[in-house]
């Protein structure tokens, strides 16, 4: 294994991550279930402005507003097992889900979601569009997808006036692979793919750090089999996000990220790309308020207690419109 793969600075402590979630295991469930009140309480001591703020982000993610009875297919929350391929949604889910009975029932969707089911169910990533309302996103797969940077010692300006990109690329990501064969060697990129496949081995780059990675003034954020993993730590850096407009979300919110505000809009066939980064180069006024924009939207999800409180009413408001 390369000596960068285990390179943990910016990035979230796996060893600890695994270290508590197992201790957690053994606090019995009905320590948790009676205190669930208490938490969902702290609610009414927020100020109104928090309120809003709060609401409205349990209704983004979990946008039932009618009671819809679930089929005899609903798993119970005492059902749900540990099993090594899907731990870390197991953890994130059992973080909340222990606060709740164990009789309660729902469907859960562990992995890269990019349809929206059926019946109401729990998923990490759901498509953007007007007709996803069964698709309920919770904060799961954290330890990979949810990690920023603390603080971008790098000001725009001293970063390399580059887009880098460095990330898998698969047979299964046209998006991908398009963008490596239209701008592979292009001056103004520095692009790779890090891991071996048939694909063109030309493409094949050595691996930075996130630290690395930060000295660029631009960072392609490109969705894989959902979303782009980086474009959470690289909003809250001082390198600029460059994408096309983003086609599925998570907690994160994807769905409300402005183009040209919070990041770089480049077309789907990215024909504009040179265009637009030439602009930011020349503009920097312009780069130096989307990463300020960006900052923001980030900001919101770094109190721990109010992510708390919201994964809790997410939770809580499923349960009430679908256990009646």
């Amino acid at each position: 294994m390369e000596f960068k793969r285990l390179s943990y600075r910016n990035k979230n402590n796996k060893f600890l991550y695994y270290l508590k979630n197992y201790l957690k295991q053994l606090i019995p469930s009905i320590y948790f279930q009676k205190k669930l009140i208490t938490q969902l309480n702290k609610f009414e001591n927020l100020d109104s402005k928090k309120q809003d703020q709060l609401l409205y982000r349990v209704n983004y993610y979990n946008q039932l507003t009618e009671n819809k009875p679930l089929s005899s297919k609903a798993l119970q929350l005492s059902k749900i097992k540990l099993l090594k391929n899907i731990k870390t949604y197991y953890f994130d889910l059992y973080d909340y889900s222990r606060y709740f009975k164990n009789n309660l029932k729902g469907f859960f969707l562990f992995g890269d979601i990019t349809y929206v089911p059926v019946e109401p169910s729990f998923v990490k990533s759901r498509p953007i569009n007007e007709d996803n309302i069964n698709a309920v996103i919770l904060k799961w797969n954290k330890i990979r997808h949810f990690s920023f940077i603390a603080n971008d010692s790098i000001s725009f300006l001293e970063k390399k006036s580059q887009l880098l990109f460095r990330g898998k690329v698969h047979a299964s990501q046209p998006q991908r692979i398009k963008f490596l064969e239209k701008y592979h060697g292009h001056k103004i990129c520095n692009i790779g793919k890090v891991n071996s496949n048939s694909l063109n081995s030309n493409w094949m780059a050595k691996r930075m750090t996130i630290n690395e990675q930060l000295h660029y003034k631009f960072i392609l954020c490109l969705e894989g089999n959902d979303v782009a993993s980086n474009l959470k730590w690289v909003m809250s850096s001082n390198s600029i996000a460059v994408m096309p407009k983003p086609k599925f979300e998570t907690w994160f919110m994807e769905g409300i990220l402005v183009a040209d505000y919070h990041y770089i809009l480049i077309k789907d066939d990215y024909s504009d790309l040179e265009e637009k980064l030439n602009f930011y180069i020349e503009n920097p006024k312009e780069a130096s308020s989307i990463i300020e924009n960006a900052h923001k939207h980030v900001s919101q999800f770094k109190d721990q207690q109010t992510e708390d409180l919201l994964s809790l009413m997410v939770i809580d408001k499923y349960f009430k419109k679908t256990n009646f």
